[in-house]
């Protein structure tokens, strides 16, 4: 009895088949009668359609937060409570040494981030970590360094663009002291189930345009003594570090991914 089953099973397939190669013929038929440019709309994908950004020469995106563009502190904060209290002059705002970090209003997790720093010419015997040193810290919580690191020997995993204290910038992108330098930076944030890491954090560094950081996992929160390490958040504020040194800042804003 299974082999007079098995032998309908194989004769019904056979039939299957044989119905349907008819109709499997006219499909090959018919795609060979299809126009190139026919073929070629059967892998064209037409929405969603992406939103249109204004892009301005030397301006921030029209889709982007403007966090400071040389008029005023609006959009930051003392961490030490009220208003920040950096100096302003011309477009940029300097670190007013003593009076502590400062960082934003609003709260981010994914961003692009941009922002322009110049480091002072430094005084005499002024090296290494010294040689006016600040910070873009993420979330409050994982810092990009900056430092003038042209011509200025320190240990490289706190150079300038690099994730402080544990990851190695690509190469040293920096401009001597005095002149602009700019950071575009895409940060995506750790994520979190409960109190237990579900994804790191990861960074992308471009410096004056040439990448130096790309895609780095971030192992944790920056720290000066000690391993890095995760312990839960949500969304939080971006600071901008008081180091004690007359670091400025300009042009700065960012998207949310």
């Amino acid at each position: 009895m299974r082999t007079h089953g098995m032998r309908n099973n194989v004769f019904k397939t056979i039939a299957t088949v044989a119905l349907l190669a008819p109709t499997l013929s006219a499909c090959a038929a018919t795609e060979e009668k299809l126009e190139p440019w026919q073929q070629a709309q059967k892998t064209e994908v037409w929405e969603p359609v992406p939103a249109v950004v204004a892009t301005p020469v030397n301006k921030a995106p029209s889709d982007a937060i403007v966090l400071f563009d040389g008029t005023d502190l609006s959009a930051w904060e003392s961490v030490k409570g009220g208003a920040a209290a950096w100096t302003l002059g011309g477009d940029t705002v300097t670190v007013k040494p003593g009076t502590g970090n400062i960082r934003t209003k609003q709260s981010f997790c994914d961003v692009q981030l941009h922002v322009e720093w110049r480091a002072p010419k430094p005084e005499e015997g002024m090296d290494g970590q010294l040689r006016n040193n600040s910070g873009v810290f993420f979330q409050e919580r994982y810092e990009i360094q900056v430092l003038d690191s042209y011509d200025n020997k320190t240990y490289p995993n706190g150079q300038a663009a690099s994730v402080y204290k544990q990851t190695i910038p690509l190469v040293n992108a920096t401009r001597p002291p005095g002149e602009w330098q700019a950071y575009d930076i895409i940060f995506t944030a750790p994520t979190f189930s409960g109190e237990k890491l579900k994804t790191p954090g990861y960074v992308t560094v471009i410096h004056n345009g040439v990448v130096v950081q790309n895609h780095v996992e971030i192992q944790g929160t920056t720290e000066w003594i000690g391993a890095p390490k995760y312990q839960a958040h949500g969304c939080a504020p971006i600071q901008l570090q008081d180091h004690d040194n007359l670091v400025s800042f300009r042009n700065i804003w960012l998207r949310e991914l």
